[in-house]
Order: structure tokens, then sequence, then C-alpha cells
């Protein structure tokens, strides 16, 4: 089993890393939690799932040992596969995931692409009482506070911010920053005003 991979970043975009470890290259699967980690850096190290299947060996790379532990989790989930579990983890930082998780917020999990109400629920069943042994830390009083109609604001400014370039984690500080301020502002404003902050 391949616990990490660790060598010269030769390639990267926000769903697959390419790293030459001794002349080889590995094309490893990351969420966009691990792009953000990684951008930028010569050398890297990535911890590593393997999918083993009957046509294809894929690699799933995570820049923590706790992303990787909660990734693991996802994927014991039924109806969970590796693609979507990266999907997740893409949409949420590991300690929003837990956070959503823990509070049994349905909702922001199901705004992520391709869960829909049932599995979102059966994520929260089966990993509540999982999630506390990761040792992640809740960021106590972020997304999943936010009422249903500010979660989507949120979400949009920060897919746009994403889209614009902007690592996601500073992008989801200054937005809940900023919808705790002023929580009635349109998606434009929360942009723009985001936009001024990073």
């Amino acid at each position: 089993m391949i616990e990490y991979i660790k060598g010269e970043l030769v390639e990267t975009t926000p769903a697959l890393a390419v790293i030459d470890c001794n002349g080889i290259g590995y094309g490893i699967n990351i969420s966009l939690n691990t792009y953000s980690a990684i951008q930028g850096k010569p050398n890297v190290k990535l911890y590593i799932h393997e999918a083993i299947r009957e046509d294809a060996h894929v690699l799933y790379g995570f820049s923590t040992k706790q992303e990787r532990e909660l990734f693991l989790l996802l994927i014991s989930v039924s109806g969970i596969g590796g693609n979507t579990a990266r999907m997740i983890l893409s949409a949420l930082s590991p300690s929003e995931l837990c956070n959503v998780i823990s509070s049994g917020n349905d909702k922001l999990l199901k705004s992520v692409k391709g869960i829909g109400l049932k599995t979102a629920q059966r994520i929260i069943v089966d990993l509540k009482d999982k999630i506390a042994s990761t040792g992640v830390e809740t960021v106590a009083g972020s997304v999943a506070t936010l009422t249903p109609a500010h979660s989507e604001v949120y979400e949009e400014a920060v897919a746009a911010l994403t889209m614009l370039g902007f690592a996601p984690a500073p992008s989801q500080k200054v937005v809940t920053a900023i919808l705790k301020e002023e929580p009635g502002l349109a998606v434009e404003k929360v942009i723009k005003l985001a936009l001024k902050r990073l």
C-alpha cells in the first residue's frame, strides 16, 4: 500500500496533480482543498489512497492526513464513490464538512453537485459518531450557522471567487465574515467586498 508520494510537482490542475518521484510521474486525483494547499510549491508530499478496480488503479492524494481520513469515511458510506467523496471535499474544507455532519446540516451537504437529499442524510447518519475520531478542528460558528438564504449567497460567492483564482479556504472565511456583518447583501455586493479583502 502506498502511504504517501513525495516529489517534484510537475503539473497541476484543480482535479489532478502529477508528481515526479525518482523519474516516475504519478497522476494523482486531488480535491480543490489540496489543490489550494500545494499550488505554487515546487516539491510536495501527498498522502495517498489507492483505489484498485478491475479496470484501473486510481490514486487519490491529500495534503493532510485528516483530509484523507475524511475521504475514507465518506467512501465507507453506501453510494459514495471516490469521485463523489472528492467533490464533497472540494466543496467544503475538512473542518466545514465536520461541522456540517455534526450539526446535521443536510441542506448544505445537498448543495454539493451530485448529492441528493437521501445521500446527504445517509452521510450524516453514518458518520456523525465517527467524525470525532478524525481530529479535525471544527470551526465554531462557520457555514453551518448560515440560514438557507445565506448559504445560497455564500455558495455562489465562494464559487465565483474560486473561479477568479482565489483559494477556497480564505474565500470562505472572508465571505462568512461579510455575511455575519451584513446578512442581507446580494451576491454581487458580497463578491465585491470580498475582492477588497482578499
